[in-house]
């Protein structure tokens, strides 16, 4: 059985951890909530680089054989860091979906919602000039939508408000695909297809990241998949909007 680490700047890192137990059901697993410090998206990479030591210290303590970077502003800003200098563990971080999301387009067009951090990112630049030479990259950061999910507002009016104005701007460019590039915007998913409406397909990366683990596990020789599947939660700032998220899961 392995012991899975994940970690996130808050709940959002919840969106994978659900996936992730769809492919591997019986493993422990051990998410870390870095609440205190949440939003990672608006901070320095050098902040950020220190938490993601910080955390991954602890869930290393933890007896973790790998750790998933469950977190897009995380994986963009550390993730290279982590692995220079934690060379005996292995990470997988968040991709973004572009390329799924490229090669689906009928209109040509494809919208990126994401954080700051994650847009200004070298593995999402690197990605998107893969692709942008071929499909038209349109992007928005998703303004409000982690602090929403943060405090459990995942429907009604304010989250509407905050949607539609996020999401608009892609939609009056004419994308047919979205990318959710933040782990927290899944939670939001129903209103952000309500809003966008049939003719336009919502990608989440957490599936693809959930075998990616998979695979890894495999390669690396750990994974019995013999259990018992177990979950610890941990969170260095307050419990209430970790415990309302997995409650919903």
């Amino acid at each position: 059985m392995a012991t899975i680490g994940i970690f996130d700047s808050g709940s959002g890192g919840l969106s994978v951890y659900r996936e992730l137990v769809k492919v591997l059901p019986k493993e422990r697993y051990v998410y870390f909530a870095d609440n205190a410090h949440c939003p990672y998206g608006e901070k320095s990479l050098d902040y950020i680089r220190d938490r993601a030591r910080a955390v991954t210290d602890i869930l290393i303590g933890m007896g973790a054989d790998i750790i998933v970077v469950a977190c897009n502003t995380a994986t963009a800003a550390a993730i290279a860091t982590l692995r220079e200098e934690y060379p005996e563990m292995p990470f997988v971080g968040m991709e973004p979906a572009v390329k799924p999301a490229a090669l689906g387009t009928k209109t040509g067009v494809i919208g990126v919602l994401a954080t700051a951090g994650t847009l200004k990112g070298s593995k999402y630049l690197n990605t998107r000039g893969q692709y942008q030479d071929d499909v038209k990259i349109v992007e928005h950061v998703g303004q409000g939508f982690v602090e929403l999910v943060e405090s459990g507002k995942l429907d009604g009016e304010e989250v509407e408000k905050a949607v539609e104005a996020s999401l608009r701007p892609l939609l009056d460019e004419g994308a047919d695909n979205i990318v959710l590039g933040c782990t927290h915007y899944p939670f939001l998913r129903p209103v952000i297809e309500r809003i966008a409406g049939p003719g336009v397909k919502v990608i989440d990366p957490a599936p693809a990241v959930a075998r990616q683990t998979e695979r890894v596990l495999k390669e690396i020789g750990i994974s019995s998949g013999e259990g018992p599947f177990s979950i610890q939660l941990y969170f260095s700032g307050e419990p209430e909007s970790l415990q309302r998220i997995f409650d919903l899961l």
